[in-house]
């Protein structure tokens, strides 16, 4: 009698591929370099879980990469090879998905639309180059789709400076729940050694340390402000910034129409500039921003909002974002802001953040969008393009260029001050008008 037909796929692991299979526990995080084959290692992961016999019906596994053209492009053409030998499977190109004949299914997302994530649950996932997501796609949409079966997750890519993949892997290598592995490109062999010194003679510094030797302090590389934030941190203005209750505070807004939602809480202290606070959401109507800035103990003096909160929207009934806001705060406190060229923000928002001090903590995300805010990589042509990537640290970059844009019309000799001194009697005067007195809430 013959025995039950063995399905063969043409995947032929490299030794260090078969380590990370066989050492996998639910929990993994994985730091490896450029050219190691981890599309390949994860999306046969992948199919070999969902071959397998026993476990929950109708098992459901996710491939997610930072965006969805890129999980198209980098594992979609992988995922129909590695599947083509099994009978019966069937493959939706629409939706970038395969089902198996055992009921199985397998389907490829970007985490640029969490939204199509939400509400479903998985068995398995694989989160591709978790350094360029958004830092909450973990904790609020992935994590609980894994809750209720119990399922697996593999963090996998390359290192982005210390973000939420270093917070991650900082959180699970002392953890025993987690398997965590880096595998550098000095040490795993697969680039032969000649090849690797001719890349260290070609490529930048800090990107061979962060695109080869997997290193978390390397600056990241085409980003607009990493330096700076770098050297605000040596420096010690990121960390524990108290709220002066004696001054008002001021908001800055990143408006998302189908997107996140961003805004700063910032306070003028004579030449200083601090950000006490930073919220991010998306989804939510203009009443949810304004109630999380009404449940704050903070006093403010002006909302600054960007041109485009002018914009009448057939979702709102035909209302602006600002005839909105002004439903819930005093009109005279809010503020548009005049057009501006992108370029003319990044150099203003340069000049203005070597003076500026942030709360580590309530300004975390905040923050992280500072350092990832970068200029668009054109494959193609090997360059940098001369504008931002649009990712999810766009909004919190954003949303800063807002109160930069408006704190320069204000003070239009603001970027010539090189040095801190005290205000002159007049300006005393003048700033005890502005914000001395007692302002009511909002």
């Amino acid at each position: 009698m013959a025995g039950p037909r063995v399905t063969v796929i043409p995947y032929r692991p490299r030794r260090l591929q078969v380590v990370i299979h066989s050492a996998l526990k639910r929990f993994n995080f994985l730091v490896c370099h450029r050219r190691f084959g981890k599309t390949v290692l994860c999306i046969n992961q992948i199919i070999r879980a969902a071959l397998q016999e026993g476990g929950q019906p109708n098992r459901r596994y996710a491939y997610i990469a930072p965006l969805y053209k890129q999980a198209k492009q980098t594992a979609w053409d992988y995922l129909k090879f590695f599947t083509a030998p099994i009978e019966g499977r069937e493959v939706n190109e629409t939706e970038l998905r395969i089902d198996l004949p055992n009921g199985n299914r397998i389907r490829l997302y970007g985490a640029d639309n969490p939204d199509a994530l939400r509400g479903i649950f998985l068995d398995g996932v694989v989160l591709d180059e978790y350094a360029d997501m958004h830092p909450r796609l973990w904790g609020e949409v992935v994590r609980p789709a894994l809750a209720d079966r119990k399922g697996w997750v593999v963090f996998i890519g390359t290192p982005r400076g210390r973000n939420q993949f270093w917070e991650v892997y900082e959180m699970a290598k002392n953890d025993p729940d987690w398997h965590t592995a880096i595998f550098r490109a000095s040490e795993t062999g697969i680039i032969d050694a000649q090849e690797l010194a001719a890349l260290q003679k070609q490529m930048d510094p800090d990107e061979f340390e962060q695109e080869l030797e997997c290193s978390f302090i390397a600056a990241i590389k085409g980003s607009y402000y990493g330096q700076i934030m770098a050297e605000l941190e040596r420096v010690g203005r990121i960390g524990i910034v108290d709220w002066d209750r004696s001054l008002p505070c001021l908001t800055s807004w990143d408006l998302g129409w189908t997107d996140d939602t961003a805004i700063w809480v910032y306070q003028l202290a004579r030449q200083e500039i601090r950000y006490i606070d930073y919220y991010e959401a998306s989804g939510q109507d203009i009443a949810h921003y304004v109630k999380w800035l009404q449940d704050k103990p903070y006093t403010y003096s002006r909302h600054n909002f960007p041109p485009d909160a002018r914009a009448k929207t057939l979702a709102a009934g035909g209302k602006s974002v600002i005839e909105q806001v002004t439903a819930h705060l005093r009109v005279e406190a809010c503020h548009v802001n005049d057009p501006t060229k992108l370029q003319d923000d990044i150099q203003a928002t340069r000049a203005i953040l070597p003076r500026s001090w942030f709360d580590a903590n309530r300004c975390k995300q905040g923050l992280e969008a500072l350092r990832q805010y970068q200029r668009t990589w054109d494959s193609e042509r090997k360059v940098f393009m001369p504008k931002p990537l649009h990712n999810w640290a766009s909004h919190g970059a954003t949303a800063f260029h807002t109160g930069v844009t408006a704190y320069k019309g204000e003070n239009p000799t603001a970027f010539k001050i090189t040095s801190f001194r005290q205000p002159t009697l007049n300006e005393a005067w003048e700033r005890q008008e502005r914000f001395g007195h007692d302002e009511a809430r909002i």
